[in-house]
């Protein structure tokens, strides 16, 4: 989780939302992902989407059954399918999105019976990956 805390806070930097992904397999970091929709100008930039396709890349295979998910945000239900349907075996997140979390938060979209489900782990250093956010969008309004 605190190298998906790097890449939210590279993407601060950038000015995203930051939010990080990390897609691990065996002990392993097989890729990263940060949020980039403001700078692509897409939609479809999340993090955990980032991380899901550069590790598909990687390996050769849509298939990430031995890999595992740490991102800094519980994902959205995009996000979520993503995760479902890339079959990883595990996705673990730090802050709860209240307002777009598709894990338990708002929905609970790995609890549908989908063919495949990861297993899910909520709240690793949920302080410091919610602390982010908040800085971020108290910035935000401040520059306005």
């Amino acid at each position: 989780m605190r190298l998906a805390l790097e890449q939210a806070k590279k993407a601060y930097d950038e000015g995203e939302v930051p939010v990080g992904a990390v897609i691990v397999r065996k002990g392993e970091v097989v890729s990263t992902g940060r949020n980039r929709r403001e700078k692509e100008k897409n939609a479809l930039c999340h993090a955990e989407l980032e991380a899901i396709a550069s590790a598909c890349k990687k390996l050769g295979g849509w298939r990430l059954w031995e890999c595992e998910m740490f991102v800094t945000l519980e994902p959205c239900p995009m996000c979520a399918g993503a995760a479902i349907n890339s079959r990883l075996i595990k996705l673990t997140y730090g802050a709860r999105d209240y307002k777009n979390g598709a894990v338990e938060s708002v929905g609970q979209m790995f609890s549908l019976p989908f063919t495949h489900i990861p297993e899910i782990e909520g709240g690793v250093l949920e302080e410091e990956c919610s602390g982010i956010l908040s800085d971020f969008f108290k910035k935000l309004r401040q520059d306005k």
